[in-house]
């Protein structure tokens, strides 16, 4: 987890910790503790006199197995039954869950998008918000839903372009909201996020953005196609604890043989590298001294994690 809930102070004695903290240490926000705990029964969190929720370790650690399977492929509605076994529910298989929900939602987003139907597509969209972490969402519903939407203006000479565009400027108005109201509330460390140079998407890095504040962390975000070798005056005027770039498809024919060694060279801060475009330049991107971060957005923020924790350890 990007902030270990033994780095975080409980709200009482025994050991009880308030929501924010939680979602804080866990990655999965309040909105959807609360979905968790009144549509599926999954925590219990006890109150105070005024009705504040707070958990123990006890429910931390179940959230955590509610995420592992959700990692999996699992539908909300399948968690509970799993959880309730005697065996763990961590060993089980995603392939042995269907994925009814995902395809459901998948559908619904499909068809709303194909008529211009903002309201029913927003409906779908908050729905599986407020019931999964975005890293969850992201690899289970965004991340098809953009390949389809892909696959399908190259096949129609109609609407399929319009149709690829109406999602990308939702989300991107989606998620930019979302961030910067959370942005304003978080008080962890800050990354700064950026896209390669040549990279013009910007829905992989904002998906990762959104994540690593569920997370705890705070945003300085820079855009899509982002010269490397601004990044050096930036962070000494707006320090970072670390600089994550992202890409699909970076065009920079420069970036592993000048544009990354020059920046890890001007800068104390670790970089990653993360999104579809790092997974299959792993060898050339630790090879110039970047981290590989992959396009798996929960692993890469466990990464993160990892090495700031192992960078804190060796400064103490």
């Amino acid at each position: 987890m990007a902030i270990q809930i033994n780095n975080l102070s409980p709200s009482a004695e025994n050991g009880l910790y308030p929501i924010r903290t939680v979602a804080a240490a866990t990655g999965v926000n309040p909105i959807t503790l609360r979905a968790w705990e009144r549509r599926y029964s999954l925590i219990n969190p006890q109150r105070t006199p005024k009705g504040h929720r707070l958990y123990t370790q006890d429910d931390i650690d179940r959230i955590n197995q509610v995420t592992a399977l959700l990692n999996k492929g699992m539908s909300i509605s399948q968690v509970k039954p799993l959880l309730d076994q005697p065996v763990s529910p961590t060993m089980q298989s995603g392939d042995e869950v269907s994925a009814n929900a995902w395809d459901q939602y998948l559908d619904i987003m499909l068809s709303a998008i194909a008529t211009f139907d903002e309201h029913r597509l927003d409906s779908a969209y908050n729905d599986a918000l407020s019931l999964y972490p975005i890293d969850v969402m992201s690899t289970h519903l965004i991340t098809p839903l953009l390949k389809a939407l892909g696959e399908n203006w190259e096949q129609r000479t109609s609407t399929g372009i319009a149709e690829e565009h109406f999602f990308s400027v939702y989300l991107r108005n989606k998620l930019g909201a979302r961030i910067q109201h959370m942005n304003q509330r978080s008080k962890g460390p800050f990354l700064l996020l950026a896209c390669l140079p040549g990279e013009q998407h910007e829905t992989g890095m904002l998906l990762f953005t959104l994540a690593a504040l569920n997370y705890g962390y705070r945003a300085l975000i820079l855009g899509a196609n982002l010269p490397l070798q601004q990044i050096p005056p930036v962070l000494e005027k707006h320090p970072c604890e670390a600089v994550v770039l992202s890409g699909f498809s970076s065009t920079s024919k420069n970036l592993f043989e000048s544009d990354l060694k020059m920046l890890l060279k001007n800068v104390s801060t670790p970089v990653f590298v993360g999104g579809a475009f790092s997974h299959e330049h792993q060898s050339a991107i630790e090879a110039t001294d970047a981290i590989y971060a992959g396009r798996d957005i929960h692993a890469g923020l466990e990464k993160i994690a990892e090495v700031l924790a192992n960078i804190n350890q060796a400064n103490q």
